[in-house]
């Protein structure tokens, strides 16, 4: 159930779609708001968001492998060739996963547990190690091949998250392809514990969008509306 709040900085009212995430940035004064206890308080700031193309936003619902979700947060990456956008899905479940948008393409990624990956690769990243591109490992079954292997930072971020990011927070992302249409992906943050991602490439139409954002130049397609 939504929960409305108010933020700490400029008093405007911010609201949770998910009680097991802490984190929100407010949208009229760009402040990162975390829940500590029964109150909000303010850990930082974001930069506005700057202006891109993508035909997701905050709002956009749609269906992944049978469940919906809507997506309720966003944080913008950058780095030396380019910059994506990774969009917070909040599934019906109350579960979540990451809907990562680069150059174009689409993949959604979930969370599991790096305990149960049998990959001396992932492992290797997982405890500092560099990875490079080429580099190949099998996981359930699978190869994969390491696509990019890069240190980004946050540029923004809007809407609610797991984490409480600021503008130049910095992360460690390397991803993984299948010839198959299969991702992985790892990320290391800074004093933080590594997270392991696995999910799958798709075209935006495969999730039966609603709600998407109108670009002057773009046709809504009919089911998007």
């Amino acid at each position: 159930m939504a929960k409305a709040e108010n933020c700490p900085n400029c008093g405007a009212e911010v609201i949770f779609r998910s009680p097991a995430l802490p984190a929100r940035i407010c949208d009229y004064c760009q402040a990162t708001v975390k829940r500590v206890g029964d109150h909000l308080e303010q850990i930082g700031e974001v930069a506005a968001l700057p202006f891109d193309v993508s035909p997701v936003r905050i709002g956009t619902a749609g269906q992944y492998e049978g469940h919906g979700f809507e997506v309720i947060g966003r944080i913008r990456l950058g780095w030396e060739a380019g910059a994506w956008n990774d969009w917070l899905c909040l599934f019906n479940d109350m579960s979540h996963g990451w809907l990562s948008e680069a150059d174009g393409q689409f993949s959604m990624v979930i969370e599991q547990p790096l305990d149960s990956v049998q990959s001396e690769l992932i492992h290797r990243i997982a405890e500092g190690q560099p990875a490079e591109v080429g580099e190949r490992t099998q996981i359930d079954n699978r190869i994969y091949t390491v696509s990019e292997a890069r240190w980004a930072e946050c540029i923004a971020a809007e809407g609610e998250l797991p984490f409480a990011p600021e503008t130049g927070w910095r992360v460690y992302n390397v991803d993984l392809r299948n010839p198959d249409g299969f991702s992985a992906n790892v990320e290391l943050e800074e004093d933080e514990d590594p997270q392991f991602y696995m999910g799958r490439y798709l075209e935006l139409a495969e999730l039966s969008p609603r709600y998407l954002r109108s670009i002057h130049g773009w046709k809504m397609p009919d089911y998007a509306a």
